[in-house]
């Protein structure tokens, strides 16, 4: 189970909201070994497209180094899709390299008439999808 605070969701939503109808991505890190997502770290999308997304791999290194410097790692790593549902795409699932990660996914695109956005997390292990409750809480 994802535990993340609203706070974290609201600045999610709102990084795929500004970034539509191009792919927004980004991650939030936590301490290591905590499963806690705390810090908010939105990325630019190097692919700038609205069906797919890619790190920066310059921005990428500078990342992990900073994270490693402050003992963080990735809890989350999220994307959006702007054009169908929350769910892994086979692309998202070939690029997923952090077993320990909690995939988030935001959809902008209204799919399931349940509102304007989903938003869904998953873990993805060696090309394995299972998605996960997500729980939101005010704080840690």
């Amino acid at each position: 189970m994802l535990t993340i605070t609203q706070a974290l969701v609201d600045q999610i939503v709102a990084h795929a909201r500004k970034d539509h109808p191009d792919e927004a991505c980004g991650v939030v890190a936590g301490p290591a070994g905590s499963d806690r997502p705390e810090r908010f770290i939105p990325m630019l999308n190097a692919a700038m497209s609205p069906t797919f997304y890619e790190f920066d791999s310059g921005d990428l290194l500078k990342l992990y180094r900073e994270m490693d410097d402050r003992d963080e790692e990735p809890v989350v790593i999220y994307h959006s899709h702007t054009a169908t549902e929350a769910y892994p795409s086979r692309t998202d699932i070939s690029y997923a390299n952090e077993p320990g990660a909690h995939y988030v996914l935001v959809s902008t695109a209204d799919t399931d008439a349940l509102g304007d956005f989903q938003f869904r997390s998953f873990r993805i292990v060696e090309g394995e999808v299972t998605e996960e409750e997500v729980r939101i809480v005010e704080a840690h």
